[in-house]
């Protein structure tokens, strides 16, 4: 059975700092572009951030551009966002998910895997 768990998530002050990763199973997913989304509380599922299957190109939200990083670890078949200078409305219930497009795919519908998601809290 795949499986994409989701940790790291939590309540943080504005200004903190957050570090989430999602855990794959059941399968490799070296040749699959990783990516993060999120989704905010009366609010469609929107793109955070993606990496290549090789880590060469990664692409970015306009909203959170300079302040997260998105990494991966095909040996471990990992990927975590690295979320700095979090903003309350940041606050959302952030899900891995896995697509396996040639390309940096940036809308729900191109990833075929998803995790159960974890919340990030950002209070003011």
């Amino acid at each position: 059975q795949v499986q994409l768990v989701e940790s790291g998530g939590g309540l943080v002050q504005a200004g903190g700092s957050l570090r989430l990763s999602c855990a794959a199973s059941g399968r490799t997913f070296s040749s699959y572009v990783r990516a993060w989304f999120r989704q905010a509380p009366g609010k469609e599922r929107e793109f955070v951030a993606a990496i290549s299957w090789n880590g060469g190109s990664r692409s970015y939200a306009g909203s959170v551009k300079g302040r997260f990083t998105i990494s991966r670890d095909n040996a471990k078949n990992t990927v975590d966002l690295q979320m700095n200078s979090l903003k309350p409305e940041d606050t959302a219930v952030y899900y891995c998910a896995a697509s396996d497009t040639r390309y940096i795919a940036t809308k729900v519908n191109e990833y075929t895997y998803w995790g159960q998601g974890t919340q990030v809290t950002v209070s003011s």
